[in-house]
């Protein structure tokens, strides 16, 4: 299994969850049919704006998916950089274990 680091993780202006890998591409994560897509523009996976689910469920489906569909485990680094994200927020990222 390979392994990246996330450099970038935000909650952009729209609401959703961008995570930022250093060097993969995950283009054609909508075939998933996960609801998590792509955006080519800003080399990041996100998702869309939270219905029932939290921000940290996001990331934990986010993560995970990349594990199971692409074979890649994205990686918080001391140097990932956090964009818009609350403390607390940041705090139970962190915590989790994929």
């Amino acid at each position: 299994m390979g392994t990246d680091n996330i450099i970038e993780i935000e909650i952009d202006e729209s609401e959703r969850l961008l995570i930022k890998p250093e060097t993969e591409k995950f283009p054609m994560i909508y075939r998933s049919a996960s609801e998590v897509h792509w955006d080519n523009n800003k080399n990041c996976l996100y998702s869309p704006k939270p219905r029932e689910w939290s921000y940290l469920d996001w990331y934990k489906h986010i993560v995970s998916l990349i594990v199971t569909d692409c074979n890649c485990r994205l990686l918080i680094t001391e140097s990932t950089e956090w964009i818009n994200v609350p403390e607390d927020l940041k705090i139970e990222i962190k915590e989790f274990k994929n």
